[in-house]
């Protein structure tokens, strides 16, 4: 299916709403963005709108998003998403753009490559394993308490190399503030204000970056004290790799990235796992298909990463569980100067959005999109692009495999010992990723 074009062949633009001066359509978007791009969905493949006083156009058939994502350093620049999103992630890849950002792809991407994930995966069974053990039938848990615990103590252990309950403990404890702060910003007159404006908000993530700052020093500090050569956390291969010039990341870009991947490798899989409980909890058919394979390929034992390939539906119900609740739930971009979408000239510096939410849920990509077919990644032929939890083309997230192999397995140990009933519904809120509305609890069911 093409994009709707006009007698010229560039795609027909339609308007969204009016929205009101000065902030154009802010309010609508920050009382329910999720809601907001569904119905600019709606109203075509490509609609005016504006964020602020900014000219903007939302995007959501599958091949301008491609256009989007592909276009990525040549056609479309990074947006800048506010001091808030900056001052916790800083420079690092995901901001960084050009030659800037070139190199510190390089430097970063070797530490997530295949052979590195395998290597990560003992520690990711591990940690699941650890809390399978301390479960027992009939217990009520908090099951987002449990899993930000669980792919977390895995963040800490992958990227920092420690295991101790006060360094995981202090970092936490700042990201769960700057993740508040960063969505408030970004869906609230904080998008629109000057950065040098002081509100209570920005305060709040600035404590909470210099926790951040400090915590990632003093490991680092622990890390250069001894033969980072020799480990095999993440850190330890960022102190020691070199560019093509043989210069290595300074201390800021150390934090910068750290911190990047302590985000990728946390907050997305933790989230991606309450909601496939969620899922699995009213889906009878698709839970007792789980146990099915995870019987059938496991038996009595743990997982490893040669089982990841050996776990086709356990991976299509992550895949499933991503499209429904994309944890990453918008990508933007700014249209450089002579830049087109899907055939219609831009204005250069205009704001281009699109969001996994609104395509992954659209009917024309997906049968029944509102319904839980793990099914469908068996039988169904997915237009590219049009399931993007992990954005696409030059700028797609290095920590994509890392992510699924870490949902997969930590699905995999504990569905293989239990079943969780989730109370009561939940509703996705917007953050920097997709958020549950408020704690998750579930009653454990031994298998």
């Amino acid at each position: 299916m093409a994009v709707e074009t006009g007698a010229e062949g560039a795609a027909v633009v339609v308007d969204g709403p009016r929205g009101v001066p000065l902030l154009g359509s802010l309010p609508e978007f920050g009382k329910d963005p999720l809601g907001f791009f569904t119905r600019l969905r709606d109203r075509g493949d490509v609609v005016r709108w504006r964020f602020g006083r900014r000219e903007s156009v939302f995007v959501s058939h599958p091949d301008a998003i491609g256009e989007l994502l592909t276009g990525a350093e040549t056609r479309f620049e990074r947006n800048d998403l506010g001091i808030a999103f900056r001052t916790l992630l800083g420079d690092g890849v995901v901001v960084a753009t050009g030659a800037e950002w070139r190199r510190k792809r390089s430097l970063v991407q070797p530490s997530v490559r295949p052979k590195q994930v395998k290597a990560y995966a003992a520690t990711m069974v591990e940690c699941a394993v650890d809390v399978a053990d301390r479960w027992q039938d009939g217990a009520r848990i908090d099951v987002r308490a449990e899993m930000s615990a669980l792919t977390q103590r895995v963040a800490v252990r992958t990227i920092f190399g420690v295991d101790t309950e006060a360094d995981s403990t202090a970092i936490a404890r700042a990201m769960d503030v700057a993740q508040e702060e960063i969505g408030a910003e970004f869906s609230g007159l904080g998008a629109v204000l000057p950065d040098w404006v002081r509100t209570p908000g920005r305060a709040r993530i600035r404590r909470a970056a210099r926790v951040i700052d400090r915590e990632v020093a003093r490991i680092v500090a622990r890390h250069e004290a001894s033969d980072a050569a020799e480990r095999p956390d993440l850190l330890s291969r960022l102190l020691v790799a070199q560019d093509e010039n043989g210069v290595r990341l300074s201390a800021r870009e150390i934090r910068d990235e750290t911190v990047t991947l302590y985000i990728g490798g946390h907050e997305t899989t933790a989230g991606t796992l309450v909601w496939a409980w969620y899922l699995l909890s009213r889906n009878p058919r698709v839970r007792a298909a789980l146990a099915d394979e995870l019987t059938a390929v496991l038996g009595s034992r743990e997982p490893g990463f040669d089982d990841y390939a050996r776990l086709p539906y356990t991976q299509a119900i992550v895949k499933e569980t991503l499209r429904l609740y994309p944890t990453i739930w918008l990508m933007t971009g700014r249209s450089a100067p002579g830049t087109t979408i899907a055939g219609v000239p831009l204005a250069p510096g205009t704001r281009v959005w699109s969001s996994q939410w609104a395509t992954q849920r659209d009917a024309r990509y997906f049968t029944e999109p509102e319904e839980f077919r793990p099914e469908r990644w068996a039988t169904d032929t997915v237009h590219e692009y049009a399931w993007f939890p992990f954005g696409g083309g030059p700028r797609v997230c290095l920590g994509a495999r890392f992510a699924m192999v870490e949902a997969v397995l930590v699905l995999a140990v504990l569905a293989r010992r239990f079943d969780i009933t989730v109370s009561g519904d939940i509703r996705p809120v917007p953050k920097l990723t997709l958020q549950p509305d408020g704690d998750v609890w579930g009653t454990l069911h031994s298998r």
